[in-house]
């Protein structure tokens, strides 16, 4: 398995327009950014690539974690590390907030899965979940997808985008042949890691400018 770790320099944390839950304004200081990419065949199969962030105030610095399978037998190991990730992140760390996108999609896979191998994890002992897909629906009233939405904030990913056909046909592919992963591409695992970071990173950033892009919106449905 993959076991990544990088940190990002924040250089502006104004948390005048960061979102506001239970109005509470330092909620991205007690929260963690959590997104998967995952293979599911009729049923959730395993976690391809666990991906997650926080904020770390003292160095004004965003700290990625992310596990990556290898191999079907990783299927498992990963699920260990995601708990042993969320359990140290609520009671070592403090979070209390678990920021996801469209998060319904991740927690169905992982629940099942933590199901499935006997995890003993339940989210809802430990953090209050915020998805902003829904909280951008509930100001907007419409839907919106993360890329579309990355793009209403300014945000400019690097590299290219990755559909989500290709990485299950990816990850099928490392499940079944044990020696698939030694003969992919550096340069794709790297596309794939890049891009499950830059999905998780880049929810704090929206989270973090939530009222900046939505202040109409909001000041609309606030008069409401």
């Amino acid at each position: 398995m993959i076991i990544r770790y990088n940190d990002i320099k924040i250089e502006n944390t104004d948390s005048s327009n960061a979102l506001k839950a239970d109005l509470d304004i330092n909620i991205y200081k007690k929260a963690i950014f959590f997104d998967l990419e995952h293979y599911v065949y009729k049923k959730p199969v395993c976690i391809g690539v666990f991906g997650c962030c926080y904020f770390e105030e003292k160095n004004s610095t965003i700290k990625v974690t992310q596990y990556m399978i290898e191999n079907g037998t990783d299927a498992l190991e990963i699920l260990k590390l995601a708990e042993k990730y969320f359990k140290e992140m609520a009671i070592k760390n403090e979070k209390k907030y678990i920021v996801t996108f469209s998060g319904n999609n991740d927690f169905t896979v992982i629940n099942y899965l933590i199901k499935k191998y006997d995890i003993d994890l339940n989210f809802d002992d430990y953090y209050v979940g915020i998805d902003l897909q829904k909280e951008y629906e509930k100001i907007t009233k419409k839907c919106i997808g993360l890329k579309a939405l990355e793009k209403e904030f300014g945000i400019e990913r690097e590299g290219e985008l990755i559909s989500g056909s290709n990485l299950a046909k990816t990850f099928n592919k490392i499940v079944k042949d044990k020696e698939y992963f030694k003969r992919m591409p550096e340069e794709k695992k790297e596309k794939i890691l890049l891009y499950n970071e830059q999905d998780v990173v880049n929810l704090f950033h929206i989270f973090l400018n939530w009222n900046k892009v939505l202040k109409e919106n909001i000041d609309l449905v606030e008069k409401l």
